[in-house]
């Protein structure tokens, strides 16, 4: 996993054959049908693939591996070769419908690949750039983009109704259109996205690291970072340390917080947490103490400046937000709910407390991403730490097996 994309693609970067001979095709051992060829690049004639992906089909469905037909890009988009994907429970959460019941479906929004080809219109991405794709845009210019207070673009959206911008899918099956999941769809061969929301990075780029900041890892670093921008010598505590909660750690031990209480009740998380920054560890199952009495007592009854709720679980948001400071607490809630509202005590929200939300942590595709690239070049952020397991995408339909084992963080899939 320590291998470098560009060891991987030298040979493609170079080539003279035709894409569908590369040799870059032949060494991910694929077995891909190629039809007529419908577009054109800026440089090659662009062919419309066959590739298998992950397709949910259902409500509540298991995954199956299909073999999809993939068009190509059309103006302002870019066909992806994946390279790797990895699993988050936010794609659980779409085959149960909090996430718009659309089906059927290709899953996955995080992962890694190489662009196969790009339709008109795109600048500043070329074939061969090793990319990251998000599903938050960044234009730069916006009211939005302009503020300095938030990273939803409201040129490029996040966007919920699964299609492309023009309201059509570049994905079927059997003549079926699928719906694509948010701006992506990773766990396929082939993906095609808005250029928009694709950003190029470093070549040096380890493939897992860069598969892990598209989404997850990023979103808890980013909330500590962009969103809540904790403060030197502040107190934290984080519940739920899943990959989320892990890079809220991170995050805070890289703005300098004093004190990092991590919550979980999985025992085997204690160490883990160490290893991105955690001071404090608390496991609710060892106590029959509350929450917000164990983080009171933990800080000497005054609770924490941050909060950050990464589980999703609807009942603990009031146990977090009492856990912070009366007259300036702060609770990030980052983590997915299977509910369309919250229930919140409104006497503990009366003194003084805040209640925040953010998509992808706060942080801007374009301009935070290639900085946290940086730091995983440069390792000072070592998220080698999350990989605990490795699968191939013609096992897919067992993947969501491994999130319920109590030492799963993180699981990478070769596609």
């Amino acid at each position: 996993m320590k291998k470098h994309i560009w060891s991987l693609l030298s040979s493609y970067l170079t080539r003279r054959k035709p894409i569908s001979k590369s040799p870059i095709f032949r060494s991910f051992g694929q077995n891909h049908l190629f039809t007529s060829s419908t577009s054109h690049s800026q440089s090659d004639q662009v062919i419309t693939c066959k590739a298998s992906a992950a397709v949910c089909w259902g409500l509540g469905e298991a995954v199956k591996v299909e073999e999809i037909e993939v068009e190509p890009p059309k103006s302002s988009e870019v066909r992806v070769k994946m390279l790797y994907a990895s699993l988050c429970h936010t794609d659980i959460s779409c085959c149960s419908g909090v996430i718009g019941p659309l089906f059927p479906r290709v899953l996955g929004h995080e992962g890694v690949g190489m662009v196969e080809s790009v339709g008109e219109n795109v600048r500043g991405l070329k074939e061969g750039d090793l990319v990251i794709p998000t599903y938050v845009g960044e234009c730069g210019k916006c009211s939005n983009c302009r503020s300095g207070k938030t990273n939803l673009c409201l040129k490029h959206p996040l966007t919920l109704h699964g299609l492309m911008p023009d309201g059509t899918s570049r994905m079927s099956i059997r003549g079926q259109s699928l719906y694509h999941f948010f701006s992506c769809s990773t766990w396929s061969e082939y993906m095609v996205s808005n250029a928009n929301y694709l950003v190029k990075i470093d070549t040096r780029t380890p493939l897992s690291d860069a598969s892990f900041l598209s989404c997850g890892f990023s979103t808890g670093y980013g909330a500590a970072w962009k969103a809540a921008k904790v403060e030197n010598g502040s107190t934290v505590a984080v519940l739920g340390l899943g990959a989320v909660g892990l890079g809220v750690l991170e995050g805070a031990r890289t703005q300098g917080a004093a004190t990092i209480i991590g919550i979980d009740t999985n025992e085997r998380k204690r160490e883990r947490g160490k290893a991105f920054g955690m001071t404090d560890f608390i496991n609710p199952t060892e106590s029959n103490k509350t929450i917000s009495e164990l983080v009171l007592e933990l800080t000497g009854g005054e609770g924490v400046d941050y909060g950050f709720e990464c589980t999703g679980i609807h009942s603990l948001t009031n146990q977090l937000l009492q856990a912070t400071k009366v007259g300036r607490g702060t609770l990030m809630v980052i983590g997915l709910v299977d509910q369309p509202s919250l229930d919140i005590n409104f006497l503990t929200l009366l003194l003084g407390r805040t209640i925040k939300g953010c998509v992808f942590g706060g942080i801007k595709s374009q301009t935070d991403i290639p900085l946290l690239v940086n730091k995983c070049i440069n390792k000072e952020i070592r998220l080698e730490n999350l990989l605990t397991h490795e699968i191939r995408l013609e096992d897919m339909e067992k993947a969501f097996e491994l999130l319920k084992q109590p030492d799963c963080v993180k699981a990478l899939i070769k596609i």
